[in-house]
């Protein structure tokens, strides 16, 4: 039997194959005939009496939700707040869906959603937060914060959620010093998205754990000495569109065996960074790279040492595919895809 990490890692993977994703909830069937104890609001398919969907219904409140429901789908509404007692009678609800509303972190009552202990998903994206809601569930395992209007992120927030896997917190208003300690101690987290926000540097005190580490469209301009070597089951890197230069990449600082895909489109880059040969796809479009240089990827080649690139992309710089050294096939002899222009 596989371990439940590459179970949840092959879910993972699936979001790789984009730079952005969405997310969609299933709707409940039309018509759909509802439990007797549902409120007139939503719907309580008796397919599937756990779950209450209540979205898209122009809502301005979190209706009471009756006992039994361990599904909640509030999402695009016109929700503001969420007053006391509105959870009373489902502590014990898993997947609460909050997203496309209009809550502000000051309109979150006491004893909602932190009274929701067995809670595992939560998803809060679209809102207007300005921090994230707490305290949380232990037993929370996805944490989805993206497009609010997050400035701070407690060092406490997260302490002592050993299930979390999954934190988005793209599209917000963070800085590198507001994360600080915000992951540290994270046992099982896989994929972490700070993309689209103001960082200047990449967050602090990452969990070995981590698998998937995004932070696009940030102010990054340089990746600290043995960043990754503290990552050791980091696969996925991406840092594109920042102000990365070559005097803030140190050297080796890419040459880790576990990573299988780094982006670095999009930033200052006049040379191609030194990378492991166990590397798959390296993004490099869309810099400032005047020279191919081959030792930057194999530091020697033989009959088996050799780079595993896949895709290498190298349109948008100052080079050419006559610029690659004539002994570069021996290199990248598994490379389908090398891009100039």
């Amino acid at each position: 039997m596989f371990p439940l990490r590459f179970l949840l890692f092959g879910s993972l993977a699936s979001l790789c194959i984009c730079q952005y994703y969405d997310y969609d909830y299933e709707p409940a069937p039309q018509p759909v005939l509802s439990t007797p104890h549902c409120v007139q609001e939503c719907d309580c398919p008796i397919s599937f009496p756990t779950a209450m969907y209540c979205h898209s219904r122009n809502l301005k409140f979190v209706p009471i939700v009756p006992s039994g429901i361990k599904y909640l789908y509030l999402q695009d509404n016109q929700i503001e707040e969420i007053k006391a007692g509105v959870f009373d009678n489902v502590t014990d609800l898993r997947w609460l869906v909050l997203d496309n509303n209009n809550i502000t972190s000051d309109k979150i009552q006491g004893g909602t959603i932190d009274k929701l202990g067995s809670l595992e998903k939560l998803y809060f994206s679209h809102n207007k937060l300005t921090k994230p809601p707490g305290p949380l569930s232990k037993s929370l395992d996805e944490l989805k914060l993206i497009g609010n209007q997050l400035t701070s992120f407690p060092s406490g927030t997260l302490s002592g959620m050993e299930n979390l896997t999954t934190v988005h917190l793209s599209k917000n208003k963070l800085t590198s010093e507001s994360l600080a300690g915000a992951f540290k101690g994270l046992k099982s987290l896989m994929l972490l998205d700070v993309s689209e926000n103001r960082l200047r540097k990449l967050p602090a005190g990452m969990p070995s754990s981590l698998l998937m580490l995004y932070a696009d469209n940030n102010d990054i301009d340089s990746i600290p000495g043995g960043y990754l070597a503290k990552m050791p089951e980091l696969q996925y890197l991406r840092v594109s569109h920042n102000k990365l230069v070559d005097s803030g990449i140190p050297a080796g600082v890419f040459n880790v065996s576990s990573l299988l895909e780094l982006d670095l489109s999009f930033n200052k880059l006049q040379s191609i960074p030194e990378v492991n040969e166990a590397l798959e796809h390296l993004y490099l479009q869309v810099n400032q790279i005047n020279k191919f240089d081959l030792t930057s990827i194999c530091k020697f080649t033989s009959p088996v040492n050799y780079s595993r690139l896949k895709t290498l992309r190298l349109d948008g710089n100052n080079i050419t595919h006559s610029s690659m050294p004539a002994d570069s096939s021996n290199c990248l002899r598994q490379a389908s895809e090398v891009i100039f222009d």
